[in-house]
């Protein structure tokens, strides 16, 4: 058990510190490319989500713009600012699929950004 912290307690099992070192050991291990791509992924399916795209029955009340702008808009950060660094056969794809979700958010907008305004235009350039 750990000392109080704003009047709350906090339990840690005794060997959390293992698993930390075995964590930290095993991300140790993983190619810059692979998680700069695994992340980028994981933000290209929240989007697909937010913009209702999933294959669920569901998927239209799963949707919620604001949200897939600002995953969109993360997206398009990072494979700009990985772009340079992963290669053009990693980033290639990536810049894809950015562009079709892209295309899908000003597809599913009622009132539509002027190009160039859309989410994540500011790093990626208006999208047609």
């Amino acid at each position: 058990m750990s000392t109080p912290d704003s009047n709350s307690y906090v339990f840690e099992p005794a060997d959390a510190g293992a698993d930390v070192s075995r964590e930290i050991r095993d991300i140790s291990e993983v190619p810059a490319i692979e998680v700069i791509t695994t992340a980028a992924v994981h933000l290209m399916s929240a989007a697909a989500v937010k913009l209702g795209l999933a294959a669920e029955d569901n998927a239209e009340e799963l949707k919620d713009l604001d949200e897939a702008r600002k995953l969109i808009t993360a997206l398009a950060g990072l494979v700009t600012a990985a772009a340079p660094e992963i290669g053009s056969q990693h980033a290639g794809p990536l810049r894809d699929g950015l562009r079709s979700l892209q295309l899908a958010f000003r597809e599913g907008s009622l009132i539509p950004d002027a190009p160039g305004k859309g989410p994540g235009e500011k790093y990626t350039g208006a999208v047609n």
